[in-house]
């Protein structure tokens, strides 16, 4: 694919003298199969709440999960290991991006460098809130670190609001709708946001995730250094479906 080579802005991590925040948690990628499979469960959960029949089709990993082209974060508790959150990252390097597997994206954004995010669930409460903004920060450092120009994201009502929140804006028509067959036809808003002005647009808008994403070090979080290939192994797992019950999780 010949991409344009885009201007990276300065990293979050290039920054001097910023005050730094710890947190009972961490946000890692995903290299092991361990902490794949924790990244499953909670993403079947969190999809089990809302669309539970799309989310039996969830039970293992998926061979997205696997390509080297794809992150998979996880959010862990510091106190004792459990999985508070999960997200995924694909880019458009070696191939389209899911989402085009069911629509076409207009002219401006062929032949940029896209990242899709795909999977995102939380654990409820509080906490959850606080590790979806710790999950949205790794993406931040993802999408500089890899050059991405424009982040992808679906939602379905009422998850599309919080992509415009972190303003989104629609690649088609204004609050579109459009049922996306590689999620079972559910009518998802597709909206895009450009990497390389968002602190220029967050800082005019006095963004209330401005000091935490941009503004804050946060040792716990780290998506690690851009490498072509996973550890993980590239076959996929034979291994039985969860049977655990399902936690309450919220999906986003």
């Amino acid at each position: 694919m010949d991409m344009r080579q885009p201007a990276i802005p300065v990293s979050i991590n290039a920054k001097q003298e910023m005050p730094v925040e710890r947190l009972p948690f961490t946000v890692r990628r995903v290299d092991t199969e361990e902490a794949l499979w924790k990244a499953v469960r909670i993403r079947q959960s969190a999809y089990a709440r809302h669309v539970p029949d799309f989310a039996r089709t969830l039970a293992l990993p998926e061979a997205c999960d696997y390509a080297n082209d794809t992150i998979v974060l996880l959010a862990e508790s510091k106190l004792d290991g459990s999985a508070l959150g999960t997200a995924r990252i694909q880019t458009n390097v070696h191939g389209p991006l899911h989402v085009e597997e069911s629509i076409e994206l207009p002219d401006w954004l062929q032949g940029r460098r896209l990242a899709e995010v795909t999977r995102l669930g939380v654990s409820e409460g509080r906490i959850g809130h606080v590790v979806k903004v710790a999950l949205m920060k790794a993406f931040f450092q993802f999408w500089e670190q890899s050059g991405t120009e424009f982040a992808i994201a679906t939602g379905r009502a009422p998850i599309d609001r919080q992509y415009e929140q972190l303003m989104f804006s629609d690649v088609f028509e204004p609050g579109q709708m459009i049922p996306l067959s590689h999620v079972g036809n559910i009518p998802h808003r597709v909206m895009a946001f450009e990497i390389a002005t968002a602190e220029a647009r967050w800082t005019a808008a006095k963004h209330p995730l401005l000091k935490f994403v941009r503004q804050t070090s946060h040792p716990d979080i780290q998506v690690g250094e851009l490498r072509t290939r996973h550890t993980l192994r590239a076959a996929m797992p034979q291994m039985a479906p969860i049977a655990s019950p399902i936690r309450q999780f919220a999906v986003a």
